[in-house]
């Protein structure tokens, strides 16, 4: 992956530019669902931006109608492919020492919720909404959800969010505080813009150990992705999982029978 403005890996676009380090979801077509080499290649990314000291900020986004829509479930056993890759995604995030602002102007969905929410700052579009559709397919919410968003919101509104998987728009996130702030979609591109020109400009070295600090204060994600992937894993291999998953793709009403 070349890291000077140029090419990055099919799906995600890296690029340098000044003190902004942006990487980019780049699958439209999907809403920019991933994969495993597309979480390899934002953990990449993320190693490599931190490592470099011109980087002072580093923006991950999406392009198209999403910033990130989960996994490509149309795909047998996609989500479990993402299991450890979104894992990985999260934990890079959570220790880059650069600051790490994530730019949400649409629909962020499972693998793509704590993935936004593992970034330093969220600046959400009104048009952005979130949505842990997990339970819709028979599985529970991985890549450290659980502890990122009941860390962000409490418990009542976690287990509200898990377990129903309806949709929260922007604003909503914002006001409950799973988000830092929501702007109009009119207004997101100069926002973006003067939010990490000030990070850019700011105090990285405070940055990098306020971040940690407050991480180590709120956060015990270790914990959760050990909880989840043993979840996960045994709600992967249930029939309630198989018809989530056939309902989905057929775009009809799941019937689970609690096996």
């Amino acid at each position: 992956m070349r890291l000077d403005g140029g090419m990055s890996s099919e799906r995600v676009r890296v690029e340098a530019d000044g003190a902004i380090g942006r990487i980019t979801l780049d699958a439209p077509e999907r809403l920019n669902a991933v994969d495993p080499d597309m979480c390899a290649a934002v953990v990449e990314a993320l190693e490599a931006f931190d490592a470099d000291p011109a980087v002072r900020v580093i923006a991950l986004g999406g392009t198209g109608r999403g910033f990130c829509s989960g996994a490509p479930l149309s795909a047998e056993g996609a989500q479990m492919g993402v299991l450890d890759a979104g894992a990985d995604v999260v934990r890079a995030l959570l220790a880059t020492r650069t600051p790490v602002v994530a730019l949400v102007h649409g629909v962020a969905a499972g693998i793509g919720v704590p993935m936004a929410l593992a970034c330093d700052h969220v600046l959400a579009s009104d048009a952005a909404s979130f949505v842990l559709a997990f339970a819709r397919i028979g599985l529970m919410p991985d890549g450290g959800a659980t502890a990122l968003v009941a860390a962000s919101v409490g418990r009542a509104r976690a287990m509200r969010l898990a377990l129903t998987g309806e949709k929260l728009d922007a604003a909503t996130a914002a006001e409950w505080g799973l988000v830092a702030e929501c702007v109009p979609a009119a207004e997101f591109a100069d926002r973006a813009a003067a939010l990490l020109g000030a990070y850019a400009t700011g105090a990285t070295l405070a940055f990098a150990e306020t971040k940690a600090a407050i991480n180590a204060a709120t956060l015990d994600v270790e914990a959760a992705l050990a909880v989840e992937a043993g979840g996960q894993t045994r709600l992967a291999a249930t029939e309630d999982h198989r018809e989530g998953t056939a309902a989905f793709v057929a775009k009809r009403p799941a019937e689970f029978r609690g096996r």
